[in-house]
């Protein structure tokens, strides 16, 4: 089997890894706009040759993981260049906007949008890892528009992989994803900004700043590259839940400010219950597992 993957960093060459322990006698070909990364992939051993146009009419499988405000174009131009058989996965973290431009195209059937809710801080194909994806959630997007044959290979690599399936629709997937994961970085960047300008003495923040800090952070050392344009391209649903998140900031603010601590405790309280949610979403996904 041959698969070509656009874009070798970390999504990319976490499936790479994957694909050569799942998948018998793979061929593995690669691109990304980065002439050291590519070189990097090659060194590594994630891909076997360099992924050129030509090429395209001879994979089985095109993986898409590049940032979302160039997929849509280059997965329409890769409909254009595969062949009749040819599987198309895109694995971007918005999906409306794709789904959406692929509507119509007369080889619909053979791309199939996903998520996978995985990932780091890193990228690059150095920080790939071959277990990015065990216990994780795969979100499957549209699956009754892809060809039978052609999803039910996807649906068992993934299975392979040890992921979680959980069919969405597009729409739905990215008004919930601005909450558990989009609101979640700018959080993160917005507390580093904060802590940034006000701390220029960097060995005091070093000093003082514990495990919460940096767990807390952790996520501001995430690519603009990538982040950008998942903001942009999901802008509706993000500026909705900022404005939730704002206000509850300025509820805390002010219930401090009249030093109205009984209330701060018993919201406090409250929101301790999202262990018991956590805890929940953890047993689930080792049941799946046989754990």
């Amino acid at each position: 089997m041959k698969i070509g993957i656009i874009g070798v960093g970390l999504i990319g060459g976490s499936l790479a890894m994957s694909a050569r322990q799942h998948i018998p006698d793979v061929m593995i070909y690669g691109s990304n706009r980065s002439k050291k990364n590519l070189d990097k992939s090659l060194e590594m051993g994630l891909i076997d040759f360099a992924l050129k146009k030509q090429d395209l009419k001879l994979m089985d499988v095109v993986l898409l993981t590049i940032p979302v405000d160039v997929s849509i174009s280059k997965l329409l131009d890769l409909l254009d260049d595969i062949n009749d058989n040819t599987l198309v996965i895109d694995f971007g973290s918005t999906k409306s906007a794709i789904c959406d431009a692929v509507a119509l195209h007369s080889k619909r059937g053979q791309f199939l949008a996903t998520h996978p809710i995985a990932g780091t801080e890193y990228s690059g194909p150095s920080a790939a890892l071959p277990d990015l994806f065990f216990n994780k959630v795969q979100i499957l997007c549209e699956t009754e528009k892809t060809r039978p044959d052609l999803f039910e290979w996807a649906q068992d690599w993934f299975k392979k992989m040890g992921m979680n399936l959980r069919e969405m629709d597009p729409i739905e997937h990215d008004q919930h994803i601005a909450y558990v994961s989009h609101l979640s970085h700018i959080s993160s960047y917005m507390l580093g900004k904060t802590v940034i300008e006000k701390e220029n003495d960097e060995a005091t923040i070093f000093d003082m700043a514990g495990s919460g800090f940096a767990s807390t952070v952790r996520l501001a050392k995430s690519s603009p590259n990538m982040w950008i344009p998942i903001f942009k391209q999901n802008k509706l649903n993000i500026t909705e839940t900022l404005k939730e998140y704002i206000n509850n900031l300025n509820h805390f603010k002010s219930l401090l400010e009249a030093e109205r601590y009984d209330e701060l405790y018993n919201q406090i309280k409250d929101i301790n219950n999202i262990d018991q949610i956590l805890d929940g979403i953890a047993n689930k996904t080792n049941n799946k597992n046989g754990k």
